[in-house]
C-alpha cells in the first residue's frame, strides 16, 4: 500500500468548462510524474467535487494524511483566508484525517519557464527578446501583497531573461489593465509587445486579458499556463516541500 500523503489540489472553480478541463489535464500530468501517488481535485466554488466532500470521502476510505495544495500563483485572499477556513472546518469534523496546507505555487523560476514556453508557442523567437517588451498580465487581487509580488516577478524576469521590458498588468482589482500596459510600452518606443497571461486556466478574467491584448494590438498573445510541464513539476515540488517540512516538524496540521 502506498503510504504517501494524498495530494489534494484545490482549485477555485469556474462556470467556464475550460477551467475544470485544464485542472484535470494538469493533475493527469502530475500523476504521470509520480506514478502511484493519489492525486485528488477539490473546488472552492462553481465545480464539483467541493473540497469538504473530497476530504469526507478520503476519510471514509481510510485516508489519514492529506497535503492540500492551493492551485494559486500568489498568496492572496484565497490562500490566506478561504482555503485555511475550509480546511480547518473539515479537520474539526474529520479528526482521523491529518490535513496540511502546502505553499502556493508562486513565485518560482518554473513559472517563468512556463511563461517562456507559452510565448514561444505563440511565435516569439529567441532572437526577439531584446526588442520585445512583455506585459505580465494576472487576474488581479485587492491584496497588496499579491500586486507587490507580481511587480517583483516582472522586475526579476526583466533582469534575468533579457527582455526589453517587463511590466505587470491586471484584469481586475488593480491597475494598469492589460491594454494600458501595452500602450505604455508602445509609447516608450518598444518595437514588439507580447502579453503573457500569468494565469493557470481559461475563464472570465483570462478572457479579459486576451481582449485587452487585442484592443491595444499587442504583437503576441501567449496562451494561459494550463497543463505546462513546468507547472506540473512545480506542483510536485510544493507537495514534496510540504511532506519534508512535516517530517522536520515545520508544517503543523490544521486544526479547528
Amino acid at each position: 500500500m502506498d503510504t504517501r500523503p494524498t495530494l489534494l489540489v484545490i482549485a477555485h472553480g469556474s462556470r467556464d468548462p475550460r477551467h475544470a478541463a485544464t485542472v484535470s489535464a494538469l493533475c493527469a500530468r502530475v500523476r504521470a510524474l509520480r506514478p502511484g501517488l493519489r492525486v485528488e481535485v477539490g473546488y472552492l466554488d462553481f465545480n464539483a467535487p467541493r473540497v469538504p466532500r473530497v476530504l469526507e470521502r478520503l476519510s471514509a476510505e481510510g485516508g489519514r494524511d492529506v497535503v492540500a495544495l492551493p492551485l494559486l500563483l500568489t498568496r492572496a485572499f484565497h490562500a490566506k483566508s478561504d482555503i485555511p477556513a475550509v480546511l480547518r472546518e473539515a479537520a474539526a469534523r474529520l479528526p482521523l484525517l491529518t490535513i496540511r496546507q502546502a505553499e502556493v505555487l508562486g513565485p518560482s523560476s518554473l513559472l517563468t519557464a512556463a511563461l517562456e514556453r507559452r510565448l514561444a508557442e505563440a511565435g516569439l523567437r529567441p532572437g526577439d527578446r531584446r526588442s520585445t517588451g512583455v506585459v505580465l498580465a494576472s487576474a488581479g487581487s485587492s491584496d497588496p501583497e499579491a500586486g507587490a509580488v507580481l511587480a517583483e516577478i516582472a522586475r526579476e524576469w526583466w533582469h534575468t531573461a533579457g527582455w526589453c521590458a517587463v511590466r505587470p498588468a491586471f484584469a481586475s482589482a488593480s491597475l494598469p489593465r492589460t491594454a494600458d500596459a501595452v500602450r505604455a510600452l508602445r509609447a516608450e518606443g518598444v518595437r514588439r509587445v507580447a502579453v503573457a497571461p500569468y494565469v493557470i486556466a481559461p475563464g472570465f478574467l483570462p478572457d479579459r486579458i486576451a481582449a485587452g491584448a487585442r484592443e491595444a494590438r499587442a504583437d503576441l498573445l501567449a496562451p494561459v499556463l494550463g497543463p505546462a510541464p513546468e507547472l506540473a513539476r512545480l506542483l510536485v515540488r510544493r507537495y514534496d516541500g510540504a511532506v519534508l517540512a512535516h517530517a522536520r516538524g515545520g508544517l503543523a496540521a490544521l486544526s479547528a
